[in-house]
């Protein structure tokens, strides 16, 4: 596992080269590939890892976001991109760039 590191909204989050986001039919959802296995995502995550493309700025994240999910609060959903990008980037999943 790699150390916590803060996201800031200028950060551009990228996958690992390790893992692999694809839509699975056979599982009806997202999920993340890697040598040693596979992670079923929820709709959010999903929506998060296929912007860590390590040209999409956290701040553009939020912002595509809060369009795409506007029934949510705009503070709820920049909390919970920044928990989720902690968490994926303690995992490994994610590098800041």
């Amino acid at each position: 596992m790699s150390e916590q590191l803060t996201f800031q909204p200028q950060d551009k989050p990228a996958l690992s080269p390790m893992f692999l986001l694809r839509w699975e039919k056979t599982q009806d959802a997202h999920v993340l590939l890697y040598p040693e296995g596979v992670i079923k995502l929820n709709g959010s995550a999903a929506e998060i890892l296929k912007r860590c493309n390590g040209e999409t700025t956290v701040a553009g994240m939020v912002d595509e976001l809060k369009a795409l999910f506007v029934d949510v609060g705009a503070g709820e959903i920049e909390t919970g991109i920044n928990k989720f990008l902690e968490t994926a980037h303690a995992k490994g999943w994610i590098r800041s760039r």
